[in-house]
């Protein structure tokens, strides 16, 4: 079993290659890019010198058969996936911001929550919170995108549409579709017996309409709770370990 760290294809019409942590895009004229999700690992934005196996095709998967579940919610850059750790779509014009929705007060919000603010990309948040406990309704905490080797930065609703990286009327939509994304997705973990916590979704724009683009609810953009053991742990307080599967949302 050989772990698929690199790629080198020339397709035809290809105009460009851009190398990401884990995943190779090539682009076809100026309409389509052909995404394959390589073995590679990352973590803490360092990709490691080995990867394993059949990771990026069980990512590739999961991220399209989320993407045909929820195209009744909003349109996304998928056209077909023709091999397991291969898909091909729409190119659009990036969004410069990821919507995160957080369902439980963990990773980077219990961080912050810690340190006495009670207010999270301006979304306010009670006293008397317990880490990994849940929201009483989901967080919308946004984030700018960074540029390759830089990191994402929090931002408020109100700075995104201030500082005129979205029209407000697309913020809206996002926000929308990014809230109906959490619940569809949340409803199928708990067929699978998982929590969904925390999540981020990209988005962008093909002509006037917006599109979610890359990934979405894989492992790699998403936190999960095991369900059958989250009340216990809560109550006990138990590892992180205990409560979840592998994630990349910070």
């Amino acid at each position: 079993m050989q772990a698929i760290t690199r790629t080198e294809f020339d397709f035809p019409g290809q105009t460009g290659k851009y190398t990401g942590k884990v995943r190779d895009v090539y682009s076809i004229g100026d309409d389509y890019l052909v995404m394959i999700a390589t073995d590679r690992i990352s973590a803490f934005d360092v990709v490691l010198p080995k990867g394993i196996p059949f990771k990026g095709q069980v990512l590739n998967q999961i991220a399209s058969r989320f993407l045909d579940d929820t195209s009744d919610i909003v349109p996304n850059w998928k056209i077909a996936s023709p091999d397991p750790v291969v898909t091909v779509g729409y190119k659009c014009k990036p969004l410069p911001v990821e919507m995160i929705v957080r369902g439980y007060l963990t990773g980077s919000s219990w961080r912050t929550y810690k340190s006495g603010a009670r207010s999270i990309c301006g979304c306010e948040v009670p006293d008397g919170m317990k880490e990994h406990q849940k929201f009483e309704k989901p967080l919308l905490t946004p984030t700018t995108k960074a540029e390759q080797g830089a990191h994402d930065e929090d931002i408020s609703r109100e700075e995104i549409i201030s500082r005129g990286l979205v029209s407000e009327s697309d913020y809206i939509r996002l926000e929308e579709f990014s809230l109906a994304l959490f619940e569809r997705g949340s409803k199928a973990a708990a067929e699978r017996g998982l929590i969904l916590v925390d999540t981020k979704y990209e988005f962008g724009k093909r002509g006037d309409e917006i599109y979610l683009i890359d990934e979405i609810h894989t492992p790699d953009s998403s936190r999960y709770f095991y369900s059958d053991t989250y009340k216990s742990c809560l109550i006990k307080g138990c590892s992180r370990g205990d409560y979840q599967r592998s994630l990349q949302v910070s």
